[in-house]
């Protein structure tokens, strides 16, 4: 990943999760991995909106 993204938890190494911040909008992403595959969503409040980190949200 280039410079835009940072993780902010990481958990496991071959398989687990992570919370990665878009640190150009402050969105919030879960990225679920096992060995090769995975997925990627956004992360979300109680009403649906996109969940911020507000370091970089603007």
């Amino acid at each position: 990943m280039d410079n835009r993204f940072e993780f902010i938890e990481k958990k496991g190494l071959m398989e687990g999760t992570r919370i990665i911040v878009d640190k150009e909008t402050g969105v919030q992403y879960l990225m679920a991995h096992w060995t090769n595959i995975g997925g990627l969503t956004v992360l979300v409040d109680k009403d649906g909106k996109p969940l911020l980190d507000l370091r970089y949200a603007k």
